[in-house]
């Protein structure tokens, strides 16, 4: 029967979750211009906890160096974009004192190539901004005048000092599955500070980042009481089970003067469902305010290609030549990599900016290039990363690589935290 005609049936009635709401947390201690900031989450009570709809809000401001003075009209100084995520280098949650992230200082990495490649236009001229993600302009990621459209409106928002207040997810693994976490599971989240040569794009140093407030806002929810017996139960002959996409971003430098790339053991162990590649200068990466951390140059790369136990992907490989803008594969595989290919989607780069700022290099390892939300079979092996120059790097580069993994958390009947990643 068409819907038009089903004159007597009601929706269906939602009545697992009987409250929710959020809960502000502030940090354990007084925030300092280098320290860290910790949070502290209870799972006491009969709440469970919704992390995928939890958020952390910040105030911050940006003055002089040498006497915390405010800027003035000529000051020239600005964020970086996607300001929330790169004020961090690292970010780490614990559940019940149990470290479940990987310990690496790529944060600000993973968090921009998350929304550069997951958001389409319309996302990130609205709801992005609360991040202040205002996208730098193709071939202008450095400058800091008027041709980077980007740059100038994060340098209005912070102008003479003006506090600037941010909000957002923080991009970690159980922040981005949508089970609740059972009560009885405390979370402990560190957030550790990037430098602020980093975070800035300036003509010097003489600028730091003060960050004037933050908090946490926790969602929790009220479960009836017929699914919390039910889990009760459950628990008694097995674990409550969080599958997710475990990300492991990593960076190795390349010398000045390379004309080729031959990274063995790129990951060993458990093989990765999808890769991104993306080069960026080596100063950049450690924090320089003349640079642009984010600004992915093309280094006049010429081959590229994955070995998974000597099986070369793609089967041709990658032979870009942007010297003559010919570089279409490369560029349509930010969208099969990211699950986005012949789909009403879109990540907001153009053919033309892709190489001129935005040269993200995407692999799809999965048999059936599916994002249908399946997990696969877990492949281990030995995977090589091969690149070519058709010129000899002017400058030693960090090469940033964000690889996905399918992976399960469990947590028992006595709130142990179980996971194996290495398999």
């Amino acid at each position: 029967m068409k819907s038009e005609l089903d004159l007597f049936a009601v929706p269906p009635t939602q009545a697992s979750i009987e409250y929710g709401h959020w809960v502000e947390y502030r940090p354990l201690s007084s925030i300092t211009d280098s320290g860290p900031i910790e949070f502290n989450i209870s799972g006491s009570g009969d709440d469970y906890l919704d992390l995928n709809n939890t958020f952390l809000y910040l105030q911050a401001k940006i003055v002089t160096a040498n006497n915390n003075a405010n800027l003035d009209a000529q000051s020239d100084v600005g964020p970086v974009n996607n300001w929330l995520h790169s004020l961090f280098s690292q970010v780490n949650i614990s559940l019940n004192e149990k470290l479940i992230s990987m310990p690496a200082n790529t944060y600000a990495y993973r968090a921009f190539l998350e929304n550069l490649l997951s958001y389409g236009k319309s996302a990130k001229a609205s709801q992005l901004t609360s991040e202040m993600w205002y996208k730098d302009t193709s071939s202008h990621m450095e400058a800091r005048t008027d041709d980077n459209a980007g740059f100038t409106k994060r340098k209005a928002l912070i102008a003479r000092s003006r506090i600037v207040d941010l909000t957002g997810k923080l991009h970690l693994d159980m922040f981005f599955q949508e089970r609740y976490l059972l009560n009885g599971v405390d979370a402990k989240i560190n957030l550790i500070r990037s430098k602020d040569a980093f975070a800035l794009m300036a003509a010097n140093d003489d600028f730091k980042i003060k960050i004037m407030d933050a908090a946490l806002f926790v969602r929790k929810v009220r479960i009836s009481n017929t699914v919390r017996m039910a889990h009760i139960k459950a628990l008694e002959r097995g674990t409550a089970k969080y599958p997710i996409k475990r990300i492991e971003t990593k960076a190795f430098s390349v010398a000045t003067g390379s004309m080729s790339i031959n990274k063995e053991n790129l990951f060993l162990g458990q093989m990765p469902k999808r890769i991104f590649v993306g080069l960026v200068d080596n100063d950049a990466y450690n924090g320089v305010a003349t640079k642009n951390p984010f600004n992915f140059k093309h280094n006049n790369i010429e081959f590229m290609a994955l070995y998974v136990d000597g099986q070369q992907i793609p089967a041709k490989p990658l032979q870009p030549n942007f010297g003559r803008s010919r570089f279409i594969r490369s560029y349509s595989g930010l969208f099969t990599g990211s699950g986005k290919i012949f789909h009403d989607e879109g990540n907001d780069i153009s053919r033309e900016e892709y190489g001129n700022g935005y040269t993200v290099f995407g692999f799809d390892l999965t048999p059936d290039l599916s994002e249908a939300g399946h997990f696969h079979l877990i492949k281990h092996g030995n995977l090589r990363l091969e690149i070519h120059f058709s010129q000899a790097l002017a400058e030693t580069v960090s090469v940033v690589v964000y690889a996905e993994f399918d992976n399960i958390i469990e947590v028992d009947r006595n709130r142990n935290v179980i996971f194996d990643f290495a398999t």
